[in-house]
């Protein structure tokens, strides 16, 4: 996978070292010179000296096939207008951005970007979006042990559906919260089943999500 990082301090060069270290490729754009400089002695990363809120320097980190953009400066403004421009320019399938004030937080996602805290989680939410592409994590919970999660089911089916949520053995601790039903949201009971084309909106530890995948989307 592509990841595109805006800023290469502290946050972006460590998420981009973790990144790489797990086989993705990343490209990181950053105001700095010295910085840019220190980071292209360390890193084996695109490294690109511009302001990613300038849409050249998006174009000359290819933006358009990345599949992640994560905005990780200090500047909370820089960060929404950075990945709004990616989001509206490249149609980007994901924007993260790392939240400075608490009380920004609202504003990113509504804007539809995962705005986070935390830079442990950050680097958790970018390498779950590039690994388990069927899962969106819309929210994390005990310093990242708990997810939050949209998972679709397949418009052919899985072999959930018509079976009781009582009966579809969900690992320990997973809570389906809510369905999505076209323009419906539904608070699901154990005798309630799945239907093709919901959304699932659920409750599970980290290390459950792949099961939980399994277990409502297979077929």
């Amino acid at each position: 996978m592509y990841i595109v990082i805006s800023g290469g301090g502290k946050v972006g060069s460590f998420l981009a070292g973790n990144l790489l270290e797990k086989g993705h490729a990343v490209a990181i754009i950053e105001k700095n010179p010295a910085i840019c400089e220190s980071i292209s002695t360390s890193i084996n990363a695109l490294v690109i000296n511009g302001d990613a809120c300038d849409l050249r320097y998006q174009e000359e980190a290819h933006v358009e096939r990345a599949d992640v953009f994560a905005a990780v400066t200090g500047d909370d403004d820089d960060n929404l207008v950075a990945c709004q421009l990616a989001k509206i320019s490249f149609d980007i399938p994901r924007a993260v951005a790392r939240v400075n004030n608490p009380k920004n937080e609202r504003i990113f996602n509504l804007m539809g970007i995962d705005a986070i805290s935390s830079t442990t989680v950050i680097g958790e939410l970018v390498e779950r979006e590039t690994t388990l592409g069927d899962i969106m994590t819309l929210y994390t919970l005990q310093k990242g042990k708990l997810a939050i999660i949209e998972l679709d089911i397949p418009e052919a089916g899985s072999k959930a559906c018509c079976i009781p949520i009582k009966d579809l053995g969900l690992p320990k601790g997973c809570v389906l919260v809510s369905v999505i039903r076209g323009e419906e949201a539904i608070v699901p009971h154990g005798g309630d089943s799945l239907e093709p084309c919901d959304s699932v909106i659920a409750i599970t530890s980290v290390e459950q999500e792949d099961k939980l995948k399994d277990i409502l989307t297979s077929k």
